[in-house]
């Protein structure tokens, strides 16, 4: 008697369970601005699961059309997350710099955690998001300025401050106009390297407006293909949106790559911290060109709802 009902209802949950996995593969490949698609997508690399469940139940039921419809979800979900987990292991030639990019909650991080990073991990070039100007006075208590003695900072109130450290002299600092945070730019002389350009981005995140947020990206991905095709470049930044958005992977299109995606360090998750669960997204990047990523890992900065981003970038090295 009972397993008369519990062979059907395990098929229909297999096939449940594949569309989940199917809808997940298409909130990747979606490029709408949608504000339901948008924050949907942040989980897509989840819902891509069901399909493995899926085709276990298919597999085990010895249902071969059921199995083929899910194996297809699954082969596309490996097409999309495989490229996160792949990286390169070649030699790479070049200058090392170590680059962080942190945001410290409306200025509120322990700033002796991110001093402490930067000097343990003689990070070269730091970038900041929801700098206060509280908060580049206890950096500045702390020590960054010694470690870091050039600065192009526009802090403010609440989320919208923003501000670059580098050991490297600074020069043509930019604040770029129509955004709703700053988003800021600097010309770094890195010795053996040359000129090397230093974003630091901090588009709106999608719950206040995915039109804004889309076009924020937009409008980064123009200033980032406006750097000159000879220039080392590095960015750090919170995009808000992960690689399963596919106007984040606009950004990657041209010139420049993600540093966790080219030493495959996989679902790099660092919001939100300041949860009982573990961060879920991966929405703070660090995109290098002319160059390229070795190392990258996530540290937890105390007091921010953020892990911050480091990477050992290797850039390439100044030629006559």
């Amino acid at each position: 008697m009972t397993t008369k009902w519990v062979r059907p209802a395990i098929g229909v949950l297999a096939w449940i369970a594949t569309a989940i996995g199917a809808i997940g593969v298409a909130l990747h490949l979606s490029p709408s601005s949608a504000r339901v698609l948008v924050l949907a997508a942040s989980g897509a690399r989840y819902l891509m699961a069901g399909a493995v469940v899926g085709a276990v139940a298919f597999v085990a039921l010895r249902r071969r059309i059921g199995g083929a419809v899910a194996g297809l979800v699954v082969a596309g979900a490996v097409v999309t997350q495989a490229p996160l987990h792949v990286g390169s292991a070649a030699a790479v030639d070049g200058v090392d710099v170590q680059v962080m990019q942190t945001n410290i909650l409306f200025g509120g991080a322990d700033a002796g955690a991110v001093v402490g990073e930067v000097r343990e991990r003689n990070v070269g070039i730091l970038t900041v998001d929801e700098l206060s100007p509280e908060a580049v006075d206890a950096l500045s208590r702390e020590g960054l300025d010694e470690l870091l003695p050039h600065r192009y900072v526009s802090p403010a109130v609440g989320a919208n401050g923003t501000g670059i450290w580098s050991a490297y002299p600074l020069s043509g600092t930019v604040e770029y106009d129509g955004f709703v945070m700053s988003q800021l730019s600097a010309t770094a002389e890195v010795p053996g390297v040359g000129p090397v350009a230093v974003y630091a981005f901090h588009p709106v995140p999608p719950v206040f407006g995915t039109r804004v947020w889309a076009d924020e990206l937009s409008r980064l991905k123009d200033i980032l293909e406006r750097t000159p095709g000879t220039l080392p470049a590095i960015v750090g930044a919170d995009f808000n949106a992960t690689s399963d958005h596919a106007q984040f992977r606009a950004l990657l299109s041209g010139r420049f790559g993600d540093a966790g995606e080219q030493v495959g360090a996989g679902n790099l998750v660092t919001y939100p911290t300041d949860k009982r669960l573990p961060p879920v997204v991966g929405i703070d990047h660090i995109l290098v060109a002319g160059g390229r990523a070795t190392e990258v890992t996530a540290v937890d900065i105390p007091g921010a709802d953020h892990r911050a981003v480091v990477a050992r970038i290797v850039l390439d090295a100044d030629r006559p």
